[in-house]
């Protein structure tokens, strides 16, 4: 049965009244009203006759069972609102007598009184039943129900220990249960037992019987809070609880930044290509020299299609088989004039490469004295990570990048190594260099080391300072600032701590490397955007740098240590992927327009943001600020600039991090260091007397907090530009991707020349034959100096009979195929064709079977290259493989296969440099088995290299079995 109930009381009253039909009714209704009530109708009104209809209220404590837990949320509203109601049905009560015009005396013969209950009767009614009050705010009246649900805060004692533990054990004392939430629990706990205070950590926090025990013994539990919330202590009274918070410990509100954000997927590492190849361009091949590309074509020999690079030489046409793209680089040389093309019959390429290879040698020479050198440095190797280490990295309120993580891993193993350290870490402005440079401080502190870390202006000094503290409150350490708005008092008490070895890490701008600064026991130097301090700073850093570890930060490094890191003077590490809300900036290149200045503010005003505009000197700033008031009126504006006294340009910049100005009209003082997040859109006026890496940097202040940002660069419209001018900024346009500032130094380097290393001057020679490939032959002569008997081939030519190339329906693009042959062209190593697979699938779906040919071709040449083969060929019935390899050197490799298969694979010596390896009856099989025959021979060959720890594969694998045997054992 279903019961439908009426959405109202008239239904209910008028059946009421018709079954009793009580004395006076006529009197109350009109005959229409009347004769409706009795045909069963609802007339109008019925709600004033419920004192007719029945005699006594009623309400849903009437149908309570008697068991009920009735909980009152806030009594003294309930009081106040149920008597205004009460109030209101009296007054309406009065105005029925009066409508009705009865006497006084007779109305309630014929109209009961209120069927309404006062408040107060219906609360004392519920105080039958079991139950409690709920308030938001402390009530006085002592009610028997009620208790107290509001929170209090909790005291905060930042890094006053002592205090804090007296308020832990009072809360205990008051049968309180207390909470500790921090992100570095296990130094929390540490520092609390320090003063009597008992506390347990308790590292699951799903480990309910322990978090139980605890809570039983009255033992305060400590939790690990891990993210970016910001917490703040408590206490609820009412549960006898105590919520402390790493607020009230170490001052700390919250490690990661403010700002809106809005929530994106994870970006993934977008890098451009810096050696893009287009129609047009100079290329490289690197036994015809220099060429002009001039398109991608499609040939078909002997049955199997293949793409090729058409390249035009003096005397004729190049076709270069797509797979064979190593062989051919982009031609990037200091100056703009256009190269001569060489003929590919002539002997002027093979002159010109025997100069740069001499010259090249020379370097090598220089290079591998200085490597020596350094490794003899008597340096101090750090023992590895304490539980500290592991605490403070945990702190992190982020997902680190694997940029980050791998960066992190080769700075520790560095600081490791007996020798000392010279790592260079490379990547964009807010992609977390600063953490991989705070986790290797807190190293070296740890390890009973002084550091010191330089920054090139005030402004960054002041925020890695500030940065620093805020990690290291938990921990004994003591972090101080030197930069010039320091009294001499303070000054001279930082630089006596610093000799005394009271401070433990140091912070400042170039006054670090006066004659005054000394150490008692500095073992780390961080040196934060190195290009910015001048020459003579510079060596100062280099005298320091013989026996202490470095690290530099660079988001651009400068050509010459790009350079050095390139060839290997100075180790690398890259991080080019972006945090997940970052979003690549918009760059905008104008000549300088009012319209223009004028629209590009209003669109940040209009969506709540904030500007930058920078200009590049201090003189006339006062004008353009009078200029640009006159031309937005209204617009709250702030000048900043170095040349300012500290206490103005302190509050100046806190100010606008606080959101009370609209535009910030300042010189490159917010190069480096300013992180705030609302500022979205900035102008650089004169964008062509800033250079390359300034231009990177300050576009950098803007978009980091996943908002879509605007870079302007205006440069003056009737200025003739030098050619630098113009490449500069067709160059900042170009790499406006995330990521790229590693691409941008390398465009630099062509812009402004290498510069000149251990005083051999190279440009020259690098103009005759190209950066790339002079870069290649300086690796090669490295490793021909340090010693390998496997011989280093520039690459490795594959004829075998295989369809191998990237069908035209697949990817449809002309430009984004020859990238991904390039990409496939520069994979070192299976792993990584694995990777290109994976994403060539996510972007443009399955793989065909031609484009899995091709990739098993460039593993094979991976392999080939790895054991010093320059070409596979077939010569029925057997398959050639020539190589510059002596045959002492192929007996060796030969040892890796097994004992059958010796004879199937024949050295024999050729009439020049080239001998030939024949494998045997190999090419009468299927194309398909021949790769994997060859692909199976070459990798048994190639574990019989030793790799750079001198070990062989199967070494390496006996090495482990022995440890694992070892640990098994015990």
């Amino acid at each position: 049965m279903v019961r439908l109930t009426p959405t109202g009381y008239g239904p209910l009253i008028a059946d009421a009244l018709r079954e009793s039909m009580p004395d006076g009714l006529e009197q109350m209704l009109s005959p229409e009203a009347l004769e409706q009530l009795l045909e069963g109708g609802t007339p109008e009104g019925m709600r004033r006759l419920m004192g007719l209809a029945w005699q006594q209220p009623a309400s849903l404590l009437d149908y309570l069972p008697a068991h009920t837990l009735i909980a009152i949320d806030e009594r003294r509203h309930c009081l106040s609102h149920g008597q205004q109601w009460f109030d209101h049905a009296c007054d309406h009560y009065a105005d029925v007598v009066q409508e009705l015009e009865l006497k006084v005396s007779a109305a309630p013969m014929i109209l009961p009184p209120l069927l309404h209950r006062p408040a107060a009767d219906a609360l004392e009614q519920a105080e039958v039943f079991a139950g409690f009050d709920l308030a938001e705010l402390h009530e006085t009246d002592n009610h028997p129900n009620s208790f107290d649900l509001a929170s209090r805060s909790v005291p905060a004692y930042p890094n006053a220990f002592g205090k804090l533990a007296g308020l832990v054990k009072g809360f205990v004392a008051e049968k309180a249960t207390v909470w500790l939430l921090s992100a570095q629990p296990s130094r929390a706990v540490a520092l609390l037992e320090e003063h009597d205070c008992v506390t347990r950590f308790v590292p699951n926090p799903a480990d309910f019987p322990a978090i139980d025990r605890l809570v039983e013994q009255a033992t305060p539990v400590a939790l690990k809070t891990k993210g970016t919330a910001e917490l703040e202590g408590l206490q609820l009274p009412a549960w006898r609880l105590v919520l402390v918070t790493d607020r009230e410990f170490f001052g700390q509100h919250a490690l990661a930044a403010s700002g809106y954000v809005r929530r994106r997927r994870k970006a993934a590492s977008r890098t451009v290509d810096p050696g893009k190849m287009q129609p047009g361009d100079f290329v490289v091949h690197r036994n015809h020299g220099v060429g002009k590309f001039l398109k991608l074509e499609k040939l078909a020999i002997g049955g199997e299609s293949r793409d090729y690079l058409v390249v035009q030489y003096a005397d004729g046409l190049l076709r270069v088989a797509a797979d064979q793209l190593g062989s051919l680089g982009r031609y990037r040389a200091s100056t703009d004039a256009p190269p001569d093309l060489n003929r590919m019959g002539g002997t002027a390429w093979a002159k010109a490469k025997e100069r740069a290879k001499k010259a090249v040698r020379k370097v090598a020479v220089d290079l591998v004295k200085l490597y020596a050198e350094r490794h003899q440095a008597p340096g101090f190797a750090f023992p590895a990570d304490g539980p500290w280490q592991h605490e403070l990295e945990d702190s992190f309120p982020y997902e680190p990048t694997p940029d980050q993580v791998k960066a992190i891993a080769d700075v520790k193993r560095d600081m490791e190594q007996p020798q000392p350290m010279d790592r260079l870490v490379c990547g964009d402005v807010g992609f977390g260099k600063t953490e991989v440079a705070i986790r290797a401080i807190f190293k070296a502190v740890t390890a009973g080391k002084q550091v010191a870390m330089l920054a090139p202006t005030t402004v960054l000094a002041q925020q890695h300072w500030r940065s620093l503290s805020e990690r290291f409150a938990p921990y004994p350490m003591k972090v101080s600032l030197l930069n010039r708005f320091r009294t001499t008092a303070e000054r001279k008490t930082i630089l006596e701590g610093l000799s005394a070895g009271t401070v433990d890490v140091v912070v400042g701008t170039h006054q670090l490397l006066s004659k005054s600064t000394g150490f008692k026991q500095l073992g780390l130097l961080v040196v934060d955007e190195e290009q910015r301090f001048g020459v003579n700073q510079k060596e100062k850093i280099k005298a320091l740098r013989k026996d202490v570890d470095v690290l530099t930060l660079s988001a651009t490094p400068i050509p010459r240590t790009l350079y050095m890191s390139l060839s290997g003077v100075r180790e690398m590490s890259l991080i080019t992927t972006p945090p997940p809300l970052r979003r690549p900036i918009k760059t905008h290149l104008a000549a300088l327009d009012e319209e223009a200045v004028r629209s590009a503010i209003r669109q940040e005003l209009d969506r709540g943001g904030q500007i930058f505009y920078v200009v590049p000197r201090v003189e006339g700033i006062e004008d353009v600020a009078s200029g640009l008031r006159l031309m937005i009126p209204g617009l709250r504006l702030l000048v900043a600039h170095g040349q300012m006294a500290e206490g103005e340009l302190e509050s100046a910049m806190v100010a606008f991090n606080a959101g009370e100005a609209d535009l910030m009209l300042c010189t490159t003082i917010v190069e480096s260091g300013l992180d705030i997040p609302r500022v979205n859109t900035i102008l650089i006026e004169d964008a062509h007397k800033f250079g390359l890496a300034q231009l990177y940097q300050l576009r950098g202040r803007v978009g980091r907090s996943g908002i879509q940002a605007h870079a302007w660069l205006f440069y003056p419209g009737n200025a003739s530009l030098s050619e630098a001018a113009r490449q500069r900024l067709r160059a900042i346009q170009e790499f406006a991707q995330l990521g790229s500032g590693y691409q941008l130094a390398m465009r630099d380097m062509e812009i402004r020349g290498v510069g000149n290393l251990l005083g051999v001057e190279q440009s020259g020679q690098m103009e005759t034959i190209g950066f790339d490939l002079y870069m290649e032959m300086l690796q090669e002569s490295l490793a021909e100096i340090q010693g390998q008997d496997i011989p280093v081939v520039e690459d490795t030519q594959i004829d075998l009979p295989v369809t191998a190339f990237i069908p035209g329906d697949w990817i449809t693009e002309n430009d984004e195929k020859i990238a991904a042959y390039r990409a496939a062209a520069e994979c070192g190593g299976k792993e990584e064709l694995l990777e290109l697979a994976t994403g060539w699938v996510d972007r443009y779906g399955a793989i065909p079977a031609p484009v899995i040919s091709l990739l098993q071709l460039m593993e094979l040449k991976l392999v080939a290259k790895r054991c010093g083969f320059s070409r596979i060929k077939p010569e029925k019935p057997n398959i050639a493989l020539e190589t510059p390899m002596e045959e002492p050197a192929f007996r060796l490799l030969r040892q890796g296969l097994p004992q059958h298969l010796h004879g199937r694979l024949v050295f024999q010596p050729g009439s020049g440099a080239t001998a030939k390896v024949l494998a045997r009856g190999l090419g009468v099989l299927p194309a398909e088995k021949q790769l994997e025959e060859l692909m199976g021979w070459l990798n048994q060959m190639a574990e019989q290299i030793p790799g750079s720890d001198g070990l062989t594969e199967a070494q390496r694998r006996e090495q482990l079995k022995a440890r694992n045997e070892e640990v098994l054992a015990v």
